[in-house]
């Protein structure tokens, strides 16, 4: 009897050892375990290697944590009390849209996800229905489909989170996405809006274009005024630094006229008659000198009209000796000439 004793012990023990040993289990990553003790809440554990106490006492359950989850909302089902769609809601201006999207959620908190909330999933697409039905609400239907359409899914995730953290349902919203033609109006209208948005799209892509033209044109201008700006900027110094030399060198001539106005005038004279006989391709005889042969140097007048000198250059003067005796030459009957009209003059100023 001892013996048996002895061996109903052992497995005992063993038995237990084993029910001790079904306690223990492995949380992957992205996953939290919630252990429950005869079916209530105890605790939360993490990832890795962990152990509760076994069957039936406490029991675990495995939660995706971090696995993004989505659900539709906005069917295509008819109400018939209504004659609309279940995506139908009505907007500020009193007008009707439809709006389909995808809520796109995970969970935050494995513990209020399993006990706060009889049916998660369900509360998630009340609070979406509910943001929705209140963002839209606010907004005029023109600006719903046009203007303020890609602010109507940030505006639903940050209300969707207040609605569900007010009731911990341990629920995190990642993003609301809108399908395509998410947000139309009512098949009734369709056509006339399409007309519409796309009187819209034909308004913007004008007002691209004026503006691509614009950022063309106004730069030239400025370029074009500026430039305009800076030569008449150097005309004007050109003309104030050339009149103020002219100023300069009158003074200068009166202040030597005021010393000798006899020699300045006959000076001014001679200056003057030289730049204007200087490009002259005329010549001057004298014929009271009764010469019948005269050497004239054709070859170098035609020069001289050719390249005329620049006014205010001396002129190289052209010899004319005479061919036969008693034959005057050109030059002295050139220099003969102004000085009687400088006589003349003086007479006429006395």
């Amino acid at each position: 009897m001892k013996s048996a004793g002895i061996g109903l012990g052992l497995i005992a023990g063993v038995v237990v050892l084993i029910w001790l040993g079904t306690g223990f289990f492995i949380v992957q990553e992205g996953q939290q375990a919630v252990i429950t003790q005869f079916g209530r809440y105890k605790s939360t554990a993490g990832a890795g290697f962990n152990w509760r106490v076994p069957y039936p006492v406490q029991r675990h359950e495995l939660i995706f944590v971090t696995q993004i989850r989505s659900v539709d909302v906005g069917r295509d089902t008819v109400i018939k009390a209504t004659g609309l769609r279940e995506s139908a809601m009505l907007t500020e201006d009193e007008n009707i849209v439809e709006i389909k999207f995808a809520v796109q959620y995970r969970l935050s908190d494995a513990r209020a996800y399993l006990f706060e909330s009889k049916n998660p999933g369900e509360a998630v697409v009340q609070a979406a229905e509910t943001a929705v039905r209140e963002v839209v609400g606010k907004m005029r239907m023109d600006s719903a489909l046009s203007e303020e359409r890609d602010q109507i899914g940030p505006r639903v995730r940050a209300l969707m989170q207040k609605i569900l953290d007010r009731y911990k349902v341990g629920i995190e919203v990642v993003g609301i996405n809108l399908q395509q033609g998410g947000v139309r109006p009512p098949e009734q209208v369709q056509a006339a809006f399409d007309d519409v948005l796309k009187a819209g799209q034909e308004r913007e892509r004008a007002k691209n274009d004026a503006q691509a033209y614009a950022n063309d044109v106004v730069p030239r201008a400025v370029g074009s005024a500026s430039r305009l700006k800076e030569e008449a900027d150097a005309y004007k110094s050109r003309v104030v630094s050339q009149a103020q030399g002219d100023a300069q060198r009158f003074r200068s001539v009166l202040t030597e006229y005021q010393k000798a106005p006899q020699v300045t005038r006959d000076r001014m004279y001679i200056d003057t008659m030289q730049q204007v006989y200087a490009n002259a391709t005329k010549v001057l005889i004298d014929s009271k000198q009764g010469s019948n042969l005269l050497y004239l140097p054709l070859d170098k007048i035609m020069q001289m009209s050719s390249q005329p000198s620049p006014v205010g250059q001396e002129v190289p003067q052209a010899s004319t000796p005479a061919a036969v005796s008693g034959t005057t030459p050109l030059s002295s009957a050139a220099d003969a000439r102004p000085r009687d009209a400088t006589r003349s003059r003086d007479r006429d100023t006395r």
